[in-house]
């Protein structure tokens, strides 16, 4: 008789398994017929499931049920808001050409705004970042200050994907709109784990999805207020607002909304337990190999870095390797670092923090999530010190892929 091997996921960042009770909804959902924009009765009961869907959704994160326009996910919403704002504003006024964001976004947002350069005429102004992951606002002010008029927008994320580093939001945005430049937001990793109040921080529009809070992958949104033009990406029955066409899925819109609302009223007790766990990781991790070095803001707490993240770099190692190895004993975690045509490349997010080449690709991100527990610990510390061993004396030569 097999058994299936015992694995220690920390893995969370790039998706976190789905909820009992959202698979309920969902599988209760995917029953049901009905096109949301038919007129009949099964149409109008699936509308009825996506509105109220919308309204929780407006109502977890602190935004008018208006400003949520569904996606397939995070990626789209992040061209949609980069690439449509920024097509809205140009074409408003054709000095608009700037976009300023820093270096360390997600390659959703980094791809579509040198997409935009390339193809657009966009010039883009990389923001400084500190040691930490985090924001130069001074350098954000003085790039603004510099010629607002030419601003298209500013993008920035809530919460850094690889490293967990918080932004100061709000500072951001107060920094934009004294020169009337809509600000952007990819939350997809703050959303769950960190308070997000879409309405209190008065962002222009911000990325929500999903799988990474407990939700099915597939489905996400663009926050986007009614009073910022947008233009479309997709093109067909302009079924949210115009500016997104596509036959809403409603099973999974309504597993979404209620994802978020689980994620979010359990955040608080959520994040404190995570807390505990990471500091307890990064404690015996550092105890079992003590030459790591631990990434991002060391602080804990919401306007610091997210509960969940430990991204540590490990000197004279390929990361790839490392990985390899501890999946081998069951130990499933994340080298944050992008791979091409098979050559490893070291982190964006770490080079834009100040680190060598090297350091950076000798990295690994563990993330933890809802289902995590001390045992996904004490896989990771009984299996770390043979593995880094091996990898270290294999030295920088593995080879492997990106999981964000």
């Amino acid at each position: 008789m097999s058994t299936t091997p015992t694995v220690a996921y920390l893995d969370h960042a790039a998706t976190t398994p789905m909820v009992a009770e959202v698979v309920a909804v969902l599988t209760d959902q995917l029953s049901r017929a009905g096109n949301p924009s038919s007129l009949h009765g099964s149409g109008r009961a699936a509308r009825r499931v996506v509105e109220e869907s919308r309204e929780s959704i407006a109502k977890s994160l602190g935004a008018r049920p208006s400003d949520v326009v569904f996606t397939s996910g995070g990626t789209e919403a992040d061209n949609l808001a980069v690439h449509g704002i920024f097509a809205a504003r140009r074409d408003a006024d054709p000095r608009r050409t700037r976009i300023l964001t820093p270096a360390i976004e997600h390659h959703a947002v980094l791809d579509t705004v040198e997409w935009l350069a390339t193809h657009a005429g966009a010039k883009v102004d990389y923001v400084a970042v500190d040691a930490a992951g985090r924001l130069d606002l001074d350098d954000l002010r003085r790039r603004l200050d510099a010629d607002p008029d030419d601003v298209a927008l500013v993008t920035c994320m809530w919460a850094n994907n690889e490293v967990g580093t918080a932004q100061p939001i709000a500072e951001i945005v107060a920094a934009a709109h004294a020169h009337g430049i809509p600000v952007h937001s990819d939350a997809v990793q703050a959303v769950g784990h960190l308070p997000v109040d879409f309405e209190a921080v008065e962002l222009d529009a911000m990325t929500v999805t999903a799988h990474k809070l407990g939700g099915p992958v597939g489905v996400g949104a663009l926050l986007v207020r009614r009073e910022i033009e947008v233009a479309p990406l997709l093109h067909g029955g302009g079924q949210e607002r115009q500016i997104r066409s596509g036959t809403l899925a409603t099973a999974a819109i309504a597993a979404f909304a209620a994802a978020v609302d689980l994620a979010v009223r359990r955040q608080p007790d959520q994040a404190r337990r995570l807390e505990n766990l990471r500091a307890d990781l990064v404690r015996r991790t550092q105890a079992a190999v003590p030459e790591i070095v631990v990434n991002g803001d060391p602080k804990p707490g919401p306007e610091h870095r997210l509960p969940g993240i430990a991204h540590l770099s490990f000197p004279g190692c390929e990361g790839d390797s490392l990985l390899m190895l501890l999946d081998a004993q069951g130990v499933e975690c994340s080298t944050g670092s992008a791979c091409t045509a098979g050559v490893p490349e070291a982190s964006h997010v770490l080079l834009a923090m100040g680190q060598d080449d090297v350091t950076a690709r000798g990295s690994l991100r563990f993330s933890l999530g809802h289902s995590s527990t001390a045992a996904d610990v004490d896989a990771l510390i009984e299996a770390l010190p043979g593995a880094y061993e091996r990898a270290r004396a294999a030295g920088l030569t593995g080879v492997g892929g990106r999981n964000a």
